[in-house]
């Protein structure tokens, strides 16, 4: 049986559950459980704090999992990325009092503190910048106001809560960093992963593209399918009159608007879009 650790708590759970079930699994419907089994699929869901899932994988305890990059990194443990997972984006990066830090190269000597001092420490030394991390597990923000540190390291969505804090960022950015499905380190595949891999492919897939359906004229077929060639190419069908043709495609779901106005100026009428719930590519 497949063992997979889900985060307990937090966006990157909600995203996380919503996806395996957006596959096909069984999630908990109670918060308080901390293990669901699937029996169906043969498989077993551990709900675990996001920053452990990645010590519980690399150690061989569950098989495989899902948590942030960052995390990942961070953690140094003995597991790699198995397929990036498209929700949870963010960039690592420095911040410091506004106008007081312009380059990663100011921090020589200074205290820096943040929340992923793994991480942040084999970035500092890969550079030949010494400098003394000052491990925190949260409100890395407040900790130049309260003179624990001189700059931070932290995880940056949206800069409100820096900004906010009077702190802007800095040099280039440390790293960027989405939901991954992480795996240990092992010889052989555990039994379950290609399913459970092929299933997620699946719903980004169903996520990223829509079904658009459209009629033409035969002589018109080429320059619409050079606007929607498909994934593998456009299923093209004759209609029951004259020289006019139906064709299908898979086309982005965010040009899905831009396609459908080409087709149009090339002659296409009938245009429709339908949502993809399911795929296998």
């Amino acid at each position: 049986m497949l063992r997979v650790a889900v985060p307990n708590k937090g966006a990157l759970s909600e995203a996380a559950v919503t996806m395996l079930k957006e596959a096909g699994y069984r999630q908990r419907r109670d918060s308080r459980e901390l293990v669901l089994v699937d029996p169906e699929h043969r498989i077993e869901f551990f709900y675990l704090r996001p920053r452990d899932i990645a010590v519980y994988v690399g150690g061989g305890t569950l098989d495989v999992g899902i948590t942030g990059r960052d995390l990942l990194l961070d953690s140094g443990a003995h597991a790699d990325e198995d397929l990036a997972l498209d929700f949870a984006r963010s960039t690592f990066r420095f911040a410091g009092p506004a106008g007081e830090f312009s380059a990663l190269e100011q921090l020589a000597g200074r205290r820096i503190a943040t929340s992923y001092d793994g991480l942040l420490r084999d970035y500092l030394a890969d550079r030949g910048v010494e400098a003394s991390v000052v491990r925190l597990d949260g409100a890395v923000e407040s900790s130049i106001r309260l003179g624990v540190a001189d700059a931070i390291a932290d995880v940056v969505e949206t800069g409100n809560t820096l900004r906010a804090a009077g702190l802007q960022v800095f040099g280039d950015p440390i790293m960027t960093s989405e939901a991954l499905l992480i795996r240990s380190r092992r010889d052989e595949e555990p039994e379950g992963l290609a399913v459970l891999r092929r299933r997620l492919q699946g719903v980004l897939v169903a996520r990223r593209y829509v079904m658009m359906d459209y009629d033409i004229a035969e002589e018109l077929i080429d320059a619409a399918t050079q606007i929607t060639p498909g994934m593998e190419g456009p299923t093209i069908s004759p209609l029951g009159r004259g020289n006019a043709w139906a064709v299908r495609a898979m086309v982005p779901k965010a040009d899905t608007n831009k396609v459908m106005d080409a087709l149009y100026e090339v002659g296409a009428r009938a245009i429709l879009v339908s949502p993809i719930q399911a795929a296998r590519i």
